[in-house]
């Protein structure tokens, strides 16, 4: 992997500040917004009841996984000329935090991490709906409201969709053992195990590396660092766990009575997450949008990757929910940001949120009917004056930009229809070509300079990049490169694209954070997921370079599961199946689910679990331990602003 840190590591390189072209950029769009409208600033404070006295939380051991602190630069009224002053407005907005009272009976936790937790006061006890990220957030959230309004049980946990800062902290709030037993129910969108296993597990690796970059969580936070995600201010650290749900919503709409609360819930999948609901309580007047109607203009494809979202499902959603709970709504909450009270607010809030996936995906398509590449029709759209003077629609989370390349990505793949893009040479070939054609680094770097000082980061970027990639060590370049990032980042109204942007200005000068070596996979989450699952991610850990012609079938029976899957090698590809046992086998290992966990996050302990006598094997296991052998461990910390050495 390349370092190429260009100072010690102890002191990492200050940022620099904000060009004069950055100024004036960033002063020219202030001009274009009307900053005397303090609406959001009223709604979000609105119900206020209290919050952490010092902002922080902690695990037990002491460490810190929330740190509001942090951001007390953000107490001053005006922007600082690093910041784009759109952006400044919801950094601010994204600060108001602790308990609110939505309604009577119900509660929501705000700013204790990137999403929200909805309390609702039950005819027994609590539902609970998204226990945040991580364990120690949910936690510390409960015990706010407890701390205001009593100590009482959680009856129901719901998950919104399958996106883990909705789930991630659910073993703060409740005990597995509870579920089990039927003492606590937990409810979810049909598909939801499903979705959360396809992104968390088999693209889990990449997404969470590149997740770095969208939420800038190891930036340091300042006006000139990170000061903001967009949905919220960044994800909280701590224990990511899971319990898988009891009852699933299947029908497009249901209605049940849950501890006494009226609720009806609207399926809205492969929206913003691959299953997702929303939910109406009639009585309460309160219409909960999961995260398909938010403060803001969303992802059709997050920088950190995922499977290409449908905006023309998510607007036909959102239209649909006017048309059910709209004449009802008096509240509309989502799980993230804060409430809209009132009905024709509401109305009107959800229409613009229709418009605008449905502006963007219309228009998109209409031009890559004309034969638009993706750069082009991302130049080329803008929103209509009517929604861009929406507060609720600007891009600090999504872009116009990237959103209408998802929208080509999604009906024509990568592949823009012109051959000279159809097998090019890979990028650090192709970028020492290219440097060499422009006569050599240092003439590029001359003459770059020469475009920095004109304010044309974009350019400079997208040259310097080359030269970086075709020599990684070449330091005059990479100060260049992370200069133009830093200001481009500094222009952002997007959080997203301002944290990948200084991200990557702070990796060009410091080298690529030296990181413990860690399994990104939760064993809460493996526990949860299916066997299959399981399965298709040993199989994308196949190695194709040691497999060498290796062949076999194999039963692995489930003692605890009552599950016989057969597992077969065959050209050079891994494939499972549940018709099971296959007289086929040469080996039949016989395993519960938690000793193929182990498995999963630890390929060596093979041996051991045989000597123990945790996992039983009958005939030749030394296929099975070939296989182990053939398993890659992906590298978490992979180049990315620069090309592996």
């Amino acid at each position: 992997m390349a370092k190429h840190p260009s100072t010690d590591p102890k002191a990492p390189a200050a940022p620099r500040p904000a060009e004069p072209a950055t100024q004036a950029f960033n002063a020219a769009f202030a001009e274009t917004l009307n900053f005397d409208d303090v609406q959001d600033f009223d709604d979000a404070r609105r119900g206020f009841v209290g919050t952490l006295a010092d902002g922080v939380i902690k695990t037990k051991r002491g460490s810190v996984v929330w740190d509001l602190k942090a951001y007390d630069f953000l107490d001053a009224d005006a922007p600082p000329d690093t910041v784009n002053p759109s952006l400044w407005r919801m950094a601010k907005l994204n600060m108001i935090n602790g308990l609110f009272k939505v309604t009577d009976r119900v509660y929501q936790i705000r700013g204790l991490d990137l999403a929200n937790m909805t309390i609702i006061e039950g005819d027994s006890g609590l539902i609970i709906i998204d226990p945040l990220t991580t364990a120690e957030v949910a936690a510390a959230g409960l015990a706010l409201y407890r701390q205001h309004r009593g100590d009482r049980p959680v009856r129901v946990v719901m998950y919104s969709h399958s996106h883990v800062d909705h789930y991630g902290g659910v073993k703060g709030v409740i005990d597995a053992a509870d579920v089990a037993a039927g003492r606590v129910a937990v409810i979810a969108p049909d598909g939801f195990m499903e979705a959360v296993g396809g992104e968390n597990v088999l693209a889990g690796n990449a997404m969470t590396r590149r997740a770095q970059f969208q939420f800038g969580g190891l930036l340091p936070k300042g006006p000139r660092g990170q000061v903001d995600a967009g949905l919220g201010k960044v994800t909280a650290r701590g224990r990511v766990t899971l319990i898988a749900p009891s009852q699933l919503i299947v029908e497009p709409t249901e209605r049940h009575v849950i501890d006494g609360i009226d609720m009806l819930f609207q399926l809205a999948p492969d929206s913003e997450a691959p299953a997702e609901m929303h939910m109406f309580m009639p009585a309460l007047g309160v219409l909960n949008m999961a995260e398909n109607a938010t403060h803001n203009l969303h992802n059709f494809c997050p920088l950190r990757g995922a499977v290409v979202r449908d905006p023309r499902l998510w607007s036909h959603y959102l239209a649909e929910a006017i048309d059910m709970f709209g004449a009802g709504s008096e509240i509309l909450i989502g799980q993230h940001h804060w409430p809209t009270w009132g009905q024709q607010r509401i109305v009107d809030y959800l229409a613009k949120q229709r418009d605008l996936y449905k502006f963007i995906h219309d228009q998109s398509v209409r031009l890559m009917n004309h034969g638009l590449r993706p750069a082009e029709i991302a130049e080329k759209l803008d929103l209509p004056p009517e929604l861009a003077q929406e507060w609720s629609v600007r891009g600090y989370y999504g872009t116009v930009s990237h959103n209408s390349k998802a929208v080509y990505q999604r009906y024509l793949s990568w592949y823009d229809g012109n051959p000279a893009n159809l097998h090019p040479l890979p990028p650090r070939d192709a970028a020492r070509r290219t440097i060499d054609y422009m006569g050599g680094a240092d003439a590029v770097v001359a003459r770059a300079r020469s475009d920095f000082a004109e304010g044309d980061y974009r350019w400079v970027a997208q040259v310097v990049s080359q030269l970086v990639y075709a020599d990684p060590g070449h330091g005059d370049g990479r100060a260049l490169l992370a200069d133009a990032f830093e200001q481009l980042g500094y222009q952002a109204e997007s959080a997203t694209w301002r944290n990948a942007y200084l991200y990557g200005a702070h990796e060009l000068r410091n080298g690529v954070a030296d990181l413990p070596i860690r399994s990104i996979l939760s064993p809460d989450l493996l526990d949860a997921v299916t066997t299959a699952m399981l399965f298709d991610f040993m199989a994308v850990r196949l190695d194709a370079d040691k497999i060498n012609g290796h062949a076999f079938v194999s039963n692995w029976l489930f003692t605890d599961s009552d599950e016989a899957i057969v597992l077969r090698l065959e050209n050079s590809a891994l494939s499972h199946g549940a018709s099971g046992p296959s007289s086929e086998a040469t080996v039949s290992l016989s395993l519960t689910r938690s000793d193929l966990v182990a498995l999963t996050i630890d390929r060596n302990g093979l041996s051991a679990a045989l000597d123990e006598g945790r996992i039983e094997a009958e005939g030749d296991v030394s296929a099975v331990e070939a296989l182990m052998g053939m398993l890659d461990d992906f590298p978490f910390m992979f180049d990315v602003v620069t090309s592996a050495t």
